[in-house]
């Protein structure tokens, strides 16, 4: 028996980073994202957001990809947004995401963040949130 364990802390953003995602929207969409990833074999562990992104913990498993993952909850998520007229204009979520895998030394300290986004965006900026996390991983800065 195989036994996998990677976890992966994902962010993604709106189109344009437009602040659609209001607390009512957000909420409805987070449980949309649960419901929906348990349909597609996606585990995720923590997930919460902004008016303009979403943070997730997911761990895969032996047999997924994180390209994979992020397609079917981005692409699903803005059908169902746009189908059931979550908000007045048509709903896009950008095409990059960024996502970086995490030890298990860093689950709690990562589930807490997660959590306590809305009081964390209160001090710190998406923008500044997002140079952050690429200068403490060294990825190449990228943006549309």
């Amino acid at each position: 028996m195989s036994f996998v364990r990677i976890l992966v802390h994902a962010v993604w953003a709106t189109k344009n980073r437009f602040p659609y995602l209001n607390d009512t929207i957000r909420e409805d969409l987070i449980q949309h994202f649960r419901q929906y990833a348990i349909t597609k074999g996606i585990f995720i562990d923590h997930i919460n957001g902004e008016r303009e992104h979403i943070h997730a913990l997911i761990s895969l498993s032996k047999n997924q990809r994180i390209a994979e993952i992020m397609q079917y909850l981005k692409g699903e998520s803005s059908f169902w947004i746009n189908k059931h007229k979550k908000t007045t204009l048509k709903f896009e979520w950008q095409d990059d995401y960024y996502a970086v895998s995490i030890g298990t030394g860093q689950l709690e300290t990562l589930r807490t963040y997660i959590r306590n986004q809305v009081s964390h965006h209160r001090k710190t900026s998406f923008e500044d949130e997002l140079d952050l996390m690429i200068r403490e991983y060294g990825l190449e800065k990228c943006r549309d």
